[in-house]
């Protein structure tokens, strides 16, 4: 049978839209500092930015695939959109990266409770 579009499990709204905290941290910190080079140097370092664009998109998607338990399209999506969004010479990163990472830490304390309860009540319970 062929997957086709909407076969393959859903997460919910955490993992479809979540990243990481250590992703959504280093997405804004990155942002930040080739922005502020940016305009510091009035559009000059406009190519140290384009050029971490994709280093940082290669970082996000392996921390989404790692840590976050993205799979390889979701990860890619997310890696992508991180990566255009650092290349355009505006600041707007955070914007995507801070309801992305508070989704990643409602996803992250979801996983830890469950795993507790699990514990608690028998490996049967989390599932």
């Amino acid at each position: 049978m062929q997957a086709g579009f909407g076969s393959h499990r859903t997460g919910g709204i955490l993992q479809t839209y979540g990243l990481d905290i250590r992703a959504a941290g280093l997405v804004v910190l990155v942002d930040s500092l080739v922005f502020g080079g940016t305009i510091t140097s009035m559009g000059a370092l406009y190519a140290v930015e384009v050029a971490a664009a994709p280093v940082l998109a290669y970082i996000t998607y392996r921390i989404q695939r790692r840590w976050y338990g993205d799979d390889h399209e979701a990860a890619l999506i997310k890696a992508l959109v991180i990566g255009l969004l650092t290349a355009i010479p505006v600041p707007i990163s955070a914007i995507i990266a801070g309801p992305g990472g508070a989704l990643g830490l409602l996803h992250a304390a979801r996983a830890k409770a469950m795993r507790g309860l699990a514990g608690a009540f028998g490996r049967n319970f989390a599932r």
